[in-house]
């Protein structure tokens, strides 16, 4: 590939995201009235946030249906054309239709608005073109006109795709701010993502709890070399009785024979020691943990009971699997 032709295809991709941008700063300064009634329309909604398009405008409302029903907006995607052969049977009377037409007159959607009227549904429409026949005959309309698509044509949907799921995303965050989802519930509907793990698994889940690297105040190197090696976490747990006094990593250990030299072999594990590592309760969830790991820049913490006592160890690795 030549010096020119890369120059040419960057110069063309940059343009189409210059477009793009352009579309999306109109969309934030146009967002008004209307979107805060779409927010509070669905909120009032007894049931489900029904999302309904045809070709790329169907594709970007699986998206909104998939993002809202993630984030506290129970929602599914409808196809319009299978909606007008027995499918709006899944449109009970406490639903909120959500409908997608850049155009605004797509056909298939238009089939479908006289049922959605006699049914008692109210309609909120994402279109282009506050004059269409879709946005006329709906509740509330949202409108997502763009000057011009990104395509060099100027015919594929390209930016208006993009600021039809700007707008989606728009509706889904307004949503989640007023529904107070919280983090919690997110990982509630996502059990099995790491996010989801780490926010409803505890440390005493996944914390080591038995053969703890543990030696007294007064071990030798030797001694601490061997317990560390043979614990396999990197470090041991300086303990006088039940009473934590410190920590000692395989990194101290280095440093300390680098700066003690002949002096080495008679250090102590109280000479090296961390006083007063950080610890946390085996109740409490992986992300906490992961958050006190973060903000101190340590990779392991020490699992202590509601006494003080070591019940075992967790490190940054037992979190992030």
């Amino acid at each position: 590939m030549t010096d020119t032709t890369k120059a040419q295809i960057l110069a063309v991709a940059r343009r189409a995201v210059h477009t793009e941008m352009l579309a999306l700063g109109h969309l934030e300064q146009t967002l008004g009235d209307a979107f805060a009634e779409a927010v509070e329309l669905i909120l009032a909604g007894r049931g489900k946030c029904i999302v309904t398009g045809m070709g790329k405008s169907g594709l970007i409302g699986r998206k909104i249906a998939a993002t809202f029903a993630s984030t506290g907006t129970p929602s599914f995607f409808l196809h319009p054309g299978e909606a007008f052969h027995g499918d709006l049977g899944m449109i009970s009377k406490e639903d909120v239709i959500l409908a997608l037409s850049y155009s605004g007159e797509t056909d298939e959607i238009l089939k479908i608005v006289p049922f959605i009227h006699s049914n008692g549904n109210r309609l909120i429409s994402m279109t282009g073109n506050d004059d269409s026949a879709l946005a006329r005959n709906s509740d509330v309309h949202l409108n997502v006109g763009v000057e011009e698509e990104a395509c060099i044509l100027h015919l594929a949907p390209t930016t208006s795709t993009t600021a039809q799921i700007a707008m989606g995303d728009a509706l889904a965050v307004s949503l989640m701010q007023q529904r107070g989802f919280t983090s919690v519930d997110f990982a509630r509907l996502h059990p099995g993502g790491s996010l989801g793990r780490r926010l409803l698994m505890t440390v005493g889940n996944v914390m080591r709890d038995h053969d703890l690297p543990v030696v007294s105040p007064d071990c030798s190197v030797v001694e601490m070399i061997h317990t560390i090696s043979k614990g396999g976490l990197g470090l041991i747990v300086v303990c006088e009785g039940d009473r934590i006094e410190g920590i000692v990593t395989d990194g101290d250990v280095r440093r300390a024979m680098e700066r003690l030299k002949a002096d080495f072999f008679n250090i102590h594990a109280r000479d090296i020691a961390t006083p007063h590592p950080k610890t946390i309760g085996a109740g409490e969830k992986l992300i906490e943990a992961e958050r006190v790991m973060t903000r101190n820049k340590i990779t392991s913490l020490l699992v202590t009971g509601d006494d003080g006592r070591l019940t075992g160890v967790i490190q940054i690795y037992d979190i992030k699997l």
